[in-house]
C-alpha cells in the first residue's frame, strides 16, 4: 500500500483567492490569520493542511518549549528569560508547522495544565504543555472554527489579542508566548460565528465549487491520481512546490524594503470611512495586507492595485449588518476612493 503523504498545495485547482490568503499569511505571520468560508468540498483543509510544505524554517531557541525566536528577547517564556537573560541560548532552525485544534479539545488541552500539587509540596511551577504552547511562532488551524466551545473561543481571543496565554489555577499563574497565525474554516450552512472572533481575522475569503468544466474534471483527474499513488503524484509536483517555496521566501525579504506612501495612507483610511467600517483595524489591516501583496509581486512600493486586491481580502468580513441581513460590500465606492 502506498504511502498517503500531503496532497500538494500547488496541484489544487482554481480557488486562488484563498490560496493567495494562506501565501500571505506565510510571507507575513503578523497579518493575522485568515478565515476560509465555504460550502463542503471545496479543499479548504486540504489546502491549509498542504500549506505544511511550503512553510519556511526559522531561528529558534533550542529546547524551548514553545521555541521562543532568539532574536525577540521581549516575547520569551520565563525558562528562557531564567536560563539566558546573562548568557548567549543555543539556537536551532525549526520549520514552521501547522497546529490543528481539533473543534471538540477542552480548555486544558488548548491552554495547557499546572500541577498544583507539585506546586504546593515543592514551591515550584510545574506546566505541562497545550495547543497554545505548540502554535507559538506557528499556524493555529481550526476546521470548523464556528463549531467552537464559548470557552475555547474566548481563550483564543485573549491569546490572538496579547500574544501571551496565562493558565491561572488556586492563586498559581503560569504565562508564555503564543503568537500565532489563526486560519479557520467553515460551513456556513453549520452555524454563524462569533463578531469579536471575526474580527480578529486579518482576512477572509469564501470559496465554492468550480464551476469551469475542463477544470473540475481536471479535479477529479488529480484527485484520483492522488490516491491510486500519493507519492508519485507529490514527487510529479515537486518543482511546482519548490517553485512556490522560492517565491515565499523572496517575498519575505522583500517584505521589510516595501513602503507606503503618504497617499495610499490616506486612501486606505477614506476607504474604511466610505464603507462605515468600525475602528481601526480595519485599515491597519489594509495596509499590511497591501505591502505583503507588494512583496509577493515582488516590488517595494505599495500601489493603488495592490490596495485594491487588499480590499478585497480584509474588508467583506468586517461590513456592519443587521441579523438576517445579508452581508453587501459596493465595490464601486471603494473603486471610485482608489481610482480619484
Amino acid at each position: 500500500m502506498k504511502r498517503q503523504g500531503t496532497f500538494p498545495f500547488t496541484a489544487i485547482i482554481g480557488q486562488e483567492e484563498m490560496k493567495k490568503a494562506l501565501v500571505l499569511n506565510v510571507v507575513n505571520p503578523r497579518l493575522g490569520g485568515v478565515l476560509i468560508t465555504g460550502e463542503k468540498g471545496t479543499a479548504k483543509s486540504t489546502a491549509v493542511r498542504a500549506l505544511a510544505d511550503l512553510l519556511p524554517p526559522r531561528l529558534c531557541i533550542r529546547g524551548c518549549r514553545f521555541h521562543d525566536d532568539p532574536n525577540d528577547k521581549s516575547n520569551w517564556c520565563d525558562e528562557c528569560h531564567e536560563k539566558y537573560d546573562n548568557a548567549q541560548p543555543e539556537t536551532e532552525e525549526l520549520p514552521m508547522k501547522v497546529v490543528e485544534l481539533p473543534v471538540s479539545a477542552t480548555e486544558d488541552r488548548v491552554v495547557g495544565t499546572l500541577d498544583i500539587e507539585a506546586a504546593i509540596k515543592e514551591g515550584k511551577r510545574s506546566f505541562e504543555t497545550g495547543i497554545l504552547a505548540d502554535a507559538n511562532r506557528n499556524i493555529l488551524y481550526v476546521d470548523e472554527i464556528n463549531l467552537l466551545d464559548d470557552h475555547v473561543v474566548d481563550v483564543l481571543l485573549d491569546s490572538a489579542a496579547m500574544g501571551i496565554n496565562t493558565v491561572e489555577r488556586e492563586g498559581i499563574s503560569y504565562s508564555h508566548p503564543a503568537r500565532f497565525s489563526l486560519v479557520g474554516t467553515m460551513n456556513p450552512e453549520e452555524g454563524d460565528i462569533r463578531p469579536q472572533l471575526l474580527d480578529r481575522f486579518a482576512l477572509s475569503v469564501y470559496v465554492a465549487g468550480e464551476k469551469d468544466l475542463d477544470k473540475r474534471a481536471e479535479v477529479i483527474k488529480r484527485r484520483l491520481e492522488y490516491e491510486d499513488d500519493p507519492e508519485e503524484f507529490i514527487k510529479k509536483w515537486e518543482e511546482e512546490q519548490q517553485n512556490e517555496v522560492r517565491r515565499i521566501q523572496r517575498a519575505m525579504k522583500l517584505l521589510p524594503q516595501v513602503t507606503t506612501s503618504n497617499e495610499i495612507l490616506r486612501m486606505a483610511a477614506q476607504i474604511s470611512i466610505t464603507l462605515g467600517v468600525d475602528g481601526h483595524r480595519a485599515d491597519i489591516v489594509l495596509i499590511k495586507t497591501a505591502e505583503t501583496l507588494a512583496a509577493v509581486a515582488g516590488h517595494t512600493e505599495v500601489t493603488r492595485e495592490d490596495l485594491r486586491e487588499a480590499a478585497h481580502l480584509a474588508l467583506p468580513h468586517r461590513m456592519r449588518r443587521r441579523p438576517f441581513e445579508e452581508q453587501k460590500l459596493d465595490w464601486e465606492n471603494v473603486d471610485k476612493v482608489i481610482d480619484g
